[in-house]
């Protein structure tokens, strides 16, 4: 049996992408083989293709961490699933449960070890999870890096409740996540964009305020005012550029979920991080276990994922051309068709 596949022979941006096909193997005794539906793209997978992530590539890696499926086979130890199950990747494979540890993080899928942009995978049955029975391929695709970063920062770290106030940053996949979450916690979210119409958007999916940062460059102390003090945790995903008005925007005493790396920016002056005593966490993803609770909470409010665009697995190039321009809503996926 053979499976199309697509592979990174270079990394020299988004054209450089290949689809190829190869014999597909039988799984081991404790794997199951997968017949993958759907696949969703993130800003890392842009990072890898320019090879811009920072970390040593596997020449050749089959790209994203993010897809869904169904058993079709399982190994004779394999007890975890059967087939026709639906399942969805975990992004990091030997994070199970408890704290990280570089030995639980070395191995996300799509950089040095491949990812699941195959039409068949084959899984340890330890690195897939359950698909929430009421979302369909394409939905469940967008959940194993951007929404259990959200729920990691949200739910885990920040711990959001009724009372709180929560910033989030635009319309990406980790930030309409963590706006969603937040507002089912009772959390006060506040949004920001570079767009009105997104803003109303964002509104309809639980903001109770929105702040247009293209026509407010200094929005932290927007943000600062309307809450008369500072918000009590800011996902920030921008990086560099966005962290100075973060910072200004959090209460003292507040935390700072550093997520992502979308805006360039210089080096941060550290002493209004000392003076307000602020806490500033690192987010990478997160743990099996803590995907497995975030699904728990999904079904259990029947949330549904945004999804801007979907394209078919023939025409994935145009799926990450369409993510690259930076002007989505929500998450581009890929269908098996």
């Amino acid at each position: 049996m053979r499976t199309s596949y697509y592979h990174l022979p270079h990394f020299a941006g988004v054209d450089s992408l290949r689809l190829d096909e190869r014999d597909l193997r039988a799984p081991g005794p404790r794997e199951v083989l997968v017949r993958m539906r759907a696949w969703s793209l993130n800003y890392r997978d842009l990072m890898i293709a320019e090879d811009v992530y920072g970390r040593t590539l596997k020449p050749g890696v089959v790209p994203l961490s993010d897809g869904a499926g169904e058993v079709v086979e399982t190994g004779a130890e394999a007890t975890r699933w059967r087939p026709g199950d639906r399942v969805v990747s975990v992004f990091m494979p030997g994070w199970l449960s408890g704290p990280p540890t570089a030995e639980k993080t070395s191995g996300a899928l799509g950089a040095t070890t491949d990812g699941v942009l195959s039409q068949y995978v084959v899984f340890d049955q330890d690195a897939i999870v359950a698909a929430p029975s009421h979302l369909d391929f394409a939905e469940a695709a967008t959940l194993p890096c951007a929404a259990v970063t959200a729920w990691h920062a949200v739910a885990v770290r920040g711990r959001s409740a009724p009372g709180q106030t929560v910033l989030t940053m635009g319309s990406g996949g980790v930030s309409l996540f963590a706006l969603r979450f937040a507002a089912l916690a009772g959390a006060r979210v506040i949004a920001t964009s570079s767009s009105d119409a997104k803003l109303e958007r964002l509104r309809q999916l639980g903001a109770a305020d929105g702040v247009n940062y293209s026509r407010t460059p200094q929005w932290g102390a927007v943000v600062n005012e309307l809450t008369g003090g500072g918000v009590d945790h800011v996902v920030e995903v921008g990086g560099a550029g966005t962290l100075p008005q973060s910072i200004t925007a959090v209460r003292t005493g507040g935390r700072i979920s550093l997520i992502g790396v979308l805006a360039e920016g210089s080096g941060i002056d550290p002493a209004p991080v000392l003076r307000k005593g602020l806490t500033l966490q690192g987010m990478f993803v997160g743990s099996r276990e803590m995907f497995e609770q975030m699904n728990r909470a999904i079904e259990q409010h029947r949330l549904r994922p945004v999804i801007d665009s979907a394209f078919p697995f023939s025409d994935t190039l145009a799926a990450y051309r369409h993510f690259q321009r930076r002007g989505h809503f929500g998450k581009v996926v890929i269908t098996d068709e």
